[in-house]
């Protein structure tokens, strides 16, 4: 199990098969899908959608050219050059990415700095970014914790530009780059000229409900919540319409060291892998938010994050938790509505 296959798609309709003649139902999927971003995108049409396919080509073009600017694997992307330039002076950025960043900072404010797209430099003494993984020394750890922190990310609205406190700080958009290119690819499929329902995700850990399931109007998007423990049996299912989910679990990137087990989900605040549950699934209103919530909540477990959580009626959280060896995973649900979600 990785974070990539924390939920599952539910089958809703039936889907046109490879081949057919046969006019597609008024409930029939088309399916199109295309790397990116480290996973596969997926796109959920209905098939009688005029020019279906096309649109969700646009849709994930966007996305293809979102992967260009954002990723730090590429020496030419607007961030890499961001990461490599910042700390002299600040750098103006495209009007996207610098939405993008404020919403991080925000939401690192909002969190107490569990959540920090500024601590790049973390992952990488730490082997996640291009490895190898292992555990850094106190010194190494420590250098690396001077170069991040949110504090000391400088945006100035007015001219659009970017500048670090210090230099050899990095940002890395892994955590909500993702949900950011569904987001704009949702924007391209609201722009058709027919109203389209749609399902859109990157790599099942992240998507969007947009509308109702083709034919079935009144309904919601039927998402399964997977056992991170018994991946035959399901914990539940959430149904969301014109909403977003993001999913976060630390057995996506791991490895072992004398023994010991490490994940990837590292806590920005102290620079070690935080101890956080199975997963911690997110509903928001999009999937930015959700997939950055997701981390920030995984970092900060339950308790912490009642309260906060308490204060965006928006957003709704369910955390799996490890439980007795005889039982089922324990299950924290909060913030949730009427019909949001269901147990199995």
């Amino acid at each position: 199990m990785n974070r990539r296959d924390l939920m599952r798609l539910r089958r809703l309709g039936s889907e046109t098969p490879r081949g057919t003649a046969e006019a597609p139902g008024a409930t029939d999927l088309l399916r199109i899908h295309r790397p990116g971003m480290g996973s596969a995108f997926e796109i959920r049409l209905g098939a009688r959608v005029p020019g279906a396919v096309e649109l969700a080509g646009r849709a994930l073009d966007r996305v293809e050219a979102l992967e260009v600017q954002l990723t730090i694997y590429s020496d030419d992307s607007e961030v890499s050059r961001l990461n490599r330039t910042a700390h002299a002076g600040p750098v103006a950025v495209e009007s996207g990415l610098f939405a993008l960043l404020e919403r991080a900072r925000a939401l690192s404010e909002w969190s107490g700095g569990a959540y920090d797209v500024t601590a790049g430099a973390l992952s990488q003494a730490w082997g996640f970014v291009r490895g190898p993984r292992r555990v850094p020394s106190e010194a190494e750890r420590t250098e690396a914790l001077a170069r991040s922190g949110w504090r000391k990310l400088r945006l100035d609205r007015e001219r659009r530009t970017v500048a670090f406190d210090v230099e050899g700080m990095v940002i890395n958009l892994g955590s909500i780059g993702k949900g950011f290119a569904i987001d704009r690819a949702v924007d391209v499929i609201r722009s058709h000229w027919l109203p389209t329902s749609a399902l859109v995700h990157g790599g099942r850990s992240s998507l969007f409900a947009l509308g109702s399931p083709p034919g079935r109007f009144a309904d919601r998007w039927e998402i399964a919540l997977r056992n991170p423990f018994d991946d035959e049996t399901p914990l539940g299912v959430f149904r969301v319409r014109n909403r977003a989910i993001g999913t976060s679990g630390g057995a996506f990137q791991r490895f072992e060291a004398d023994g010991r087990t490490y994940g990837h989900i590292l806590d920005p605040r102290t620079g070690e892998p935080a101890a956080g549950p199975a997963s911690v699934t997110v509903l928001a209103p999009d999937a930015a938010e959700a997939d950055a919530l997701s981390t920030a909540l995984y970092v900060m477990g339950p308790e912490a994050a009642r309260d906060l959580v308490a204060r965006r009626p928006e957003v709704g959280v369910v955390f799996v938790e490890e439980g007795p060896a005889d039982r089922s995973p324990r299950v924290v649900a909060m913030g949730l509505g009427p019909g949001d979600y269901a147990s199995s």
